[in-house]
């Protein structure tokens, strides 16, 4: 029998946004740019609804540009934005903000955080346009300072948006500096390294009260130690990335980033996961299988698991990749054969539970396997569990979970709901909990999930 415990005497700090993404609702919202003040519904709604009941934190914008109804390739990037880099920057007329606003509003009548990525989208054409080295770094600074002003002070008719993290590029370490087709970042390690130099430091001159950080790796940790070796710039978060097929893979290389960060002396930098995924493999039938089960009950079993493992590790969030209508997106079902959502979805607002309590407290298990964590405030507390091992073949196992610190003297109600192949959170279990313990004991079959909402009577 597994055991899994949680202690709501023992408080641990805050439940931390593990349950943000890449990119917002596929939606319409009308503004002033397009003139609309009641869009057609079914040009408004899109998976609006869904996604802010899913209660997701933030959206990082990196990818956008693949998405029509984002803006494509008008929205966005720096190169899009700023279309002419021979234009003046500090006139309002050398940008075109008119389809990024748009997204900014879709995003926002989501009730999320816009994490805007500075810089351009993966190019895997053989020719390369936003992706090359900016012929001049300080200028390409002062343009990025000013879509800041135009989204964070009302510069150039903007707005005045609570978008607190900036991030410098993506994936610079992609490819290596002999690579013939560069699809991130066209120079070399060291001309990336004087570029994010000149830009952090310009923007966090210019914005000390914002976050500015970067770069996105893509995972090279031998990359990462060179950067931060060598860096002299402001890094108030350093954001990274990794796609795997067991939670173990994910918390190992979280502690790696947080060990690594520290070793530099940058013991304050938040550590962010913004992208992530399953991934069986890169190529053939174990990709195909990826996209598949990504979207279900595995893929959401995976993605609470690792939820529930880095709340208790040194990473400060993490962004699913992708919410974008796409073969990575494993929460929505954009070809509308049936209902707006998928298996995985579920995982979203079930952690969003927790995240709205505020309060982290004491959680163990002695099983690999096994994931659980939970959150109180003071009248409300909530806990998640799941079994997941990426063998589809693994058997049901039993969990015995043991919670503490329960302190209504009139009862507590506790609500359990089941996530699986056939249940979509659906309330399977109703009781009153009288004491300050409770122990509940399952059978689990593999890649099952639950959620239990406790209430003070």
């Amino acid at each position: 029998m597994s055991l899994l415990n949680v202690n709501f005497a023992q408080a641990k700090g805050r439940i931390k946004p593990m349950h943000a993404t890449n990119n917002g609702p596929s939606c319409d919202v009308g503004n002033k740019h397009l003139g609309w003040s009641n869009p057609p519904p079914n040009v408004k709604n899109g998976n609006l609804e869904e996604f802010r009941a899913a209660g997701i934190p933030y959206a990082r914008t990196h990818d956008a540009s693949f998405y029509a109804k984002y803006g494509l390739e008008h929205t966005v990037d720096v190169a899009f934005i700023f279309p002419n880099f021979d234009a003046d920057p500090y006139d309002p007329n050398s940008y075109d903000f008119v389809c990024t606003d748009h997204y900014m509003d879709m995003i926002e009548a989501a009730g999320t955080k816009v994490f805007y990525r500075l810089g351009h989208r993966i190019e895997h054409e053989v020719k390369k346009y936003g992706t090359l080295p900016p012929k001049d770094f300080h200028k390409w600074a002062v343009i990025c300072e000013h879509i800041i002003r135009h989204y964070t002070e009302g510069w150039a008719d903007g707005s005045h948006r609570d978008m607190q993290y900036w991030e410098i590029w993506n994936e610079p370490d992609l490819d290596p500096d002999d690579a013939t087709n560069k699809r991130t970042w066209g120079g070399t390690k060291a001309q990336f390294f004087e570029f994010y130099h000149i830009a952090a430091t310009h923007l966090k001159k210019c914005f000390p009260h914002l976050k500015i950080g970067g770069p996105a790796i893509a995972g090279k940790l031998d990359w990462a130690e060179d950067f931060l070796a060598q860096l002299k710039a402001p890094l108030d978060f350093f954001s990274w990335h990794i796609y795997a097929h067991t939670v173990d893979k994910v918390a190992d290389r979280a502690k790696k980033v947080r060990a690594l960060l520290d070793r530099y002396g940058y013991t304050e930098t938040e550590s962010i996961l913004n992208e992530w995924n399953y991934v069986l493999g890169w190529h053939g039938d174990e990709i195909k299988y990826s996209h598949i089960a990504k979207r279900e009950i595995k893929g959401a079993s995976f993605t609470l698991g690792t939820m529930c493992a880095c709340q208790a590790l040194p990473v400060d969030m993490l962004m699913y990749y992708d919410a974008r209508p796409t073969a990575w997106n494993g929460l929505f079902d954009f070809l509308q054969l049936g209902k707006v959502t998928t298996t995985a979805y579920f995982t979203f607002p079930m952690f969003n539970e927790l995240y709205k309590l505020g309060t982290y407290v004491e959680c163990g298990s002695d099983d690999a396997d096994a994931f659980v964590c939970a959150a109180k405030n003071e009248t409300e507390a909530a806990v998640v569990l799941t079994h997941y091992n990426d063998n589809d073949s693994t058997a049901p196992k039993f969990i015995r979970l043991d919670i503490a610190g329960l302190t209504s003297e009139n009862g507590t109600e506790a609500e359990i709901y089941l996530l699986d192949a056939d249940h979509d959170l659906t309330l399977v279990q109703k009781a009153v909990i009288y004491g300050d313990r409770f122990t509940w004991e399952p059978k689990v079959p593999n890649f099952t999930c639950y959620l239990i909402k406790l209430k003070k009577l």
